[in-house]
């Protein structure tokens, strides 16, 4: 029995082992199987890298970035303040671009506005007159007639930019 109970108590410790190793996230809160407490192994938090030495051509490259003179930080100021003064006109300029896209859809929105009333004005006059009362008080009342065959004269027009209508007292 005591062989069995050494070949239980290896199985433990080999199962302990094993899930110790797949357990790594959680090394402080470890539970231990078994009635026996193993001595404690001093655990490395971070693993030491090698330290490797710079190249001389990177530590002068280096060196040379520390070191900023008078002329290079007054280049990087105006650098940066030509980049502010550009960055502010150039919001100033979509701000305004917006207001006169919000401007110019207002007078388009006026104007479909003003054309729709006027279409509607115009249908309302063409509908209130009556052609037929037009041609009556002509013809009876202010002695309107067709005219003749003889009277209608074509006239060829070779500029074709306007008409003057000749009166027969030439």
């Amino acid at each position: 029995m005591s062989q069995r109970s050494r070949s239980t108590g290896q199985n433990r410790e080999t199962a302990y082992d094993e899930n110790r190793k797949l357990n790594k996230r959680n090394m402080e809160d470890e539970y231990v199987y078994g009635n026996v407490v193993r001595k404690a192994e001093p655990r490395k938090r971070w693993e030491e890298t090698p330290v490797r030495k710079p190249q001389p051509e990177v530590k002068k490259n280096r060196e040379k970035a520390h070191h900023m003179n008078a002329g290079y930080v007054l280049f990087l100021t105006g650098a940066l303040c030509m980049s502010a003064f550009i960055l502010v006109n150039y919001i100033q300029m979509q701000a305004e671009l917006t207001t006169l896209t919000r401007v110019v859809a207002n007078r388009e929105s006026e104007l479909n506005h003003l054309k729709r009333a006027n279409e509607e004005e115009y249908n309302r006059i063409t509908n209130s007159i009556d052609l037929e009362e037009i041609k009556r008080i002509a013809m009876g009342e202010l002695g309107m007639v067709y005219a003749q065959e003889g009277q209608i004269v074509t006239y060829e027009n070779e500029t074709r930019d306007y008409m003057r209508q000749a009166t027969g007292n030439k």
